[in-house]
């Protein structure tokens, strides 16, 4: 049956059976003499927008229908789903505080066409059935720092010449707390790098027992699985701060799982935010970063 001929009447029907009395989808299309694939495409039509039976008083059978038929709607939705990103979700829930309301309504902010918070909640607990168990890494308060680059650079005007100049953005998270630092730096070079960790350090008020960098060449100059060799600088500075570098193994991305997701969380909510604006020299951009 074409979904557009199907009456308002078996549309609700659909509804009344599926969500009331509690029928299988191929038992509602055997009773109802239609396929089971419009079926399942007003039920998942009518959960995308959180309906269900009996319908909202306050809409009438026309706007139900209108709502339930849009193809626009349901591909609004879909996109919507894409961009949810359930990683970044699981990481901020483990802050202190943060709830999956809260972080709904901030993705309701920033969506032009945001999921219900049921749908919201029902695509993140899906994603997480499907992760592989672990053992969880805990971590002590002041124990760890990760640090590494963005991978995305942000491009400014340079006060000197005039010129648009890409910038890189580095990126500290502490590990028990996951509170985040973030900096643009005009290379990954050593002296910047240096730098860049020296201030990440004033920031937090304190030093770590331990650094773990994602084997930057600042930082690691042969990377091995089990002996790296660190740049003998870097080593210098790591001593005149009185902590230790413990480099993330490579191909092992959970030794790194914390500073990847303080990555995300600055691209996402610092950088694409700034986008638009205009910039010129560090000074200005670590400025808003900061704010």
């Amino acid at each position: 049956m074409n979904m557009r001929g199907i009456t308002m009447r078996k549309i609700s029907e659909i509804l009344r059976l599926h969500f009331d009395a509690k029928l299988g989808i191929r038992k509602v299309a055997r009773s109802l003499n239609i396929s089971v694939g419009v079926v399942q495409k007003y039920v998942a039509r009518a959960k995308a927008h959180n309906l269900s039976w009996p319908l909202p008083p306050n809409m009438s059978e026309t706007e139900v229908e209108l709502l339930l038929k849009s193809t626009q709607t349901g591909m609004a939705k879909s996109t919507a789903k894409a961009r949810t990103d359930c990683r970044l979700i699981h990481e901020e829930l483990k802050r202190k505080g943060v709830t999956l309301e809260l972080l709904w309504e901030e993705y309701c902010q920033a969506e032009e066409n945001p999921l219900s918070y049921s749908r919201y909640c029902y695509y993140y607990r899906g994603w997480k059935k499907q992760q592989k168990r672990s053992m969880r890494q805990a971590h002590r308060a002041g124990e760890k720092v990760f640090i590494d680059y963005s991978g995305k650079t942000f491009d400014i005007i340079d006060p000197e010449t005039g010129e648009i100049r890409s910038t890189e953005i580095f990126v500290g998270v502490l590990g028990a707390s996951s509170y985040t630092y973030a900096e643009a730096t005009w290379s990954q070079q050593l002296p910047d790098f240096l730098a860049a960790q020296g201030r990440m350090f004033e920031f937090f008020g304190g030093v770590t027992e331990l650094v773990v960098p994602d084997n930057l060449k600042s930082a690691v100059t042969h990377p091995c699985y089990y002996d790296p060799d660190i740049n003998p600088t870097y080593a210098q500075f790591i001593e005149h701060y009185g902590t230790a570098v413990l480099p993330a193994r490579p191909y092992r991305p959970k030794d790194k799982a914390k500073v990847e997701s303080g990555v995300q969380v600055v691209q996402r909510w610092i950088l694409a935010r700034l986008r638009h604006q205009t910039f010129v020299g560090l000074n200005q951009l670590n400025a808003a970063i900061r704010q």
